[in-house]
């Protein structure tokens, strides 16, 4: 009985791991052109986000966030610089240009331990509107990164409250 169990459990989780790795490769990507972007400046490098073709568009943002990874305590922590958005001269596009040293700011409070844990410490978060056709570039210093989640709309519309 116990043998049963396991094995149906096993073939369970196959299936739904099977379907999650057909269902990625049915991601359907636009044709990636980047080659009009400048090149990256001296201690900068490209990084760009390919958006796969989605069904109504228009309802998702992409939310973006440049950062590292550092050993912080418990305090809040933000990473200082800005994010500046480019046109592209000629071709309707933009791109970000990230500038930041690195340094962190946050808040004062006093750690009882003063155990350090690994962080993923941002600028200010931005959100975009999602568009598969054309990839998201930026410009970043050579120890940042960028990550990004995709934004989904509630199905339900919700009314606001009359006092």
């Amino acid at each position: 009985m116990k043998f049963s169990k396991t094995l149906i459990t096993g073939l369970i989780m196959l299936v739904g791991v099977n379907t999650f790795a057909q269902k990625k490769k049915a991601e359907k990507f636009e044709k990636l052109e980047i080659e009009m972007f400048p090149k990256a400046k001296e201690g900068y490098k490209q990084v760009y986000i390919q958006l796969p073709v989605a069904k109504n568009e228009n309802d998702l943002k992409v939310e973006f966030f440049v950062g590292t990874e550092k050993m912080l305590d418990c305090n809040k922590h933000f990473l200082m610089g800005n994010v500046k958005t480019q046109d592209l001269q000629g071709w309707g596009y933009n791109y970000y240009e990230v500038e930041s040293k690195g340094e962190t700011g946050g808040t004062l409070m006093a750690c009882p331990d003063q155990k350090l844990t690994k962080k993923f410490v941002t600028l200010q978060p931005e959100i975009v509107r999602y568009n598969s056709k054309l990839p998201l570039v930026f410009y970043i210093p050579k120890d940042l990164e960028v990550r990004y989640r995709v934004l989904r709309p509630d199905a339900a519309m919700k009314k606001a409250v009359q006092k």
